[in-house]
This record gives structure tokens, C-alpha cells and sequence, in this order.
């Protein structure tokens, strides 16, 4: 994939998910069951919008991306569009953003701070696709 896609895009979104689904293995995620849903605010397009994740036994099983509330998640984490953008080009770490008080998280502080490094992995992916921020 040489062309780039616009981030939160149904064509990044699916890039995502085959990316995903391909390089990571339920070993390297290490066989969690989890969810994550991502609340952007102050998105370009003037809309929230979210980025969520479903891992069942390490395999990723959903990968969404809308506008408006996402679904039930046992994290979910709310931050600005830009913040997320440099999470997602693994410019910030997860842990680094969690801990700087620029995100709000709902859920177990705890296992979210020990998932942080997971939740690296599924960046370093996502910075590979060309994407338009």
C-alpha cells in the first residue's frame, strides 16, 4: 500500500484491521480478552469521533471507527484528535500519554497501565500505514 489514507478513515480502518489481524498473534498479545474505545475530540471534520477495539484471547476480533458514542468498552479513553494522532505515529508512547493527564480514562487504571505496552504494539502497526493526518 503506497497511497495514503486519511486517518479515522473507512479505508484506514480497514487497513488497520488486515494489519492487525496479520502481524499480530494471540502469543504477542498475549492471549488477552479486552476492549478499548478511543474518544477523539476536536476532530478536523468538527465531529467526535472513535476508534474501538475487540480482543478476544489475544485475537483481534472488531476494529470500529465512527462518529458519535461507541460501544461498551472496559476502557475507554477520551483526549484530543492531536494527542491521538501522535500516539497512533508512536511519536508518545501509550503509557507517557495515560500518565500526563491529557486523557481521561474509565476503567481499571491498573491493568490499562499494564496493557499500555500492548496497546504500543497496535501503534507501531498503525504508523506503518501512509496515512493523512
Amino acid at each position: 500500500m503506497t497511497e495514503k489514507v486519511e486517518y479515522l478513515s473507512s479505508q484506514w480502518r480497514d487497513e488497520v484491521e488486515k494489519r492487525l489481524k496479520s502481524e499480530l498473534s494471540p502469543e504477542k498479545m498475549k492471549f488477552i480478552t479486552t476492549s478499548v474505545a478511543f474518544n477523539y475530540t476536536n476532530c478536523p471534520q468538527g465531529k467526535d469521533r472513535y476508534l474501538y477495539f475487540k480482543c478476544e484471547e489475544g485475537a483481534i476480533t472488531e476494529v470500529l471507527v465512527d462518529e458519535g458514542d461507541p460501544p461498551q468498552a472496559e476502557f475507554t479513553i477520551t483526549g484530543n484528535y492531536d494527542l491521538f494522532a501522535q500516539i497512533t505515529q508512536g511519536t508518545i508512547k501509550s503509557h507517557r500519554a495515560l500518565m500526563s493527564g491529557k486523557l481521561r480514562l474509565k476503567g481499571n487504571m491498573v491493568k490499562a497501565l499494564k496493557l499500555a505496552s500492548l496497546a504500543d504494539r497496535l501503534n507501531h502497526i498503525m504508523a506503518q500505514i501512509p496515512t493523512i493526518y
